[in-house]
């Protein structure tokens, strides 16, 4: 994936892509990290599949020094995605070849959300020898701000148990302020067109009893022995961050002023 980032970083694309999801964990430094598969990243571009294949057509034929990979342009496969998505995007599939090994890459691009703070570049740290891509990164707060949402969103639908876990993540390994956690909150739930919750479903008796099982599930596919085994604690810790912020959305309360890893608020 990272030779991959490397190209995007060097094609005249690299500002209409925003990296995000499981692999911001790496640009944080996090000690912590959530296995994935795929590239996140949001569109700064058409959401035209056709305009969309040709940049990554573009990406993939970039001159770079030698690095044994080549990606295959011609294998290149498009299609909208909406279910069990955080977002209507675009699901990008290609192959490539590492010596005799063939590799399949999977991008999932949404388009249209904000990102608050503003997007920054950051170098994504290098397990290879080889010089890192510089990219544009999303924020924490954001990342944050757009997991609550499609969770308030699904309600006792909800099955995204790798959106808990990071939440409980980021809160446990990072600071935030207030004011600003707040603000990417409230953009985002605008901007989607969903209403924050007097009660929040996801923190209730009923909807916590029930998903354990799918916690369990997760865990075992996660094989992270810090991440605790019962759901119930898990969404106990994500309540003491993010309610008092809601709270303070919902009823023009004063917002918490700081957040110093892994809490409380202050």
């Amino acid at each position: 994936m990272e030779r991959f980032l490397y190209r995007l970083s060097q094609s005249t694309h690299a500002n209409r892509f925003i990296l995000k999801g499981a692999l911001m964990l790496r640009v944080w430094r996090s000690p912590e990290l959530r296995p994935t598969m795929d590239i996140d990243m949001l569109g700064i571009t058409s959401n035209a599949e056709a305009d969309i294949v040709t940049q990554i057509r573009d990406i993939l034929i970039v001159d770079v020094e030698e690095d044994g990979l080549a990606f295959e342009p011609d294998s290149i496969q498009a299609e909208r995605i909406t279910e069990d998505a955080d977002y209507e995007g675009i699901r990008i599939r290609f192959r490539g070849e590492l010596s005799s090994a063939r590799i399949n890459m999977q991008i999932d691009i949404g388009f249209g959300d904000i990102v608050y703070p503003e997007p920054e570049e950051s170098d994504f740290p290098t397990m290879l020898n080889y010089p890192a891509p510089r990219l544009l990164c999303y924020s924490r707060e954001s990342a944050i701000a757009e997991k609550f949402e499609i969770t308030v969103k699904l309600g006792e639908l909800n099955s995204r148990m790798k959106d808990f876990y990071d939440i409980w993540l980021l809160s446990r390994q990072f600071d935030f302020e207030g004011a600003i956690l707040a603000e990417a909150i409230q953009l985002t739930f605008n901007h989607r067109g969903t209403e924050l919750p007097e009660e929040i479903e996801v923190f209730t008796e009923s909807f916590i009893d029930e998903k354990q099982v799918q916690w369990t599930a997760f865990w075992r596919r996660l094989q992270q022995d810090h991440a605790p085994t019962s759901f119930r604690e898990v969404t106990a810790a994500v309540d003491r961050f993010l309610s008092p912020v809601i709270v303070a959305l919902s009823f023009g309360n004063p917002c918490p002023t700081n957040w110093t890893a892994p809490g409380p608020w202050s």
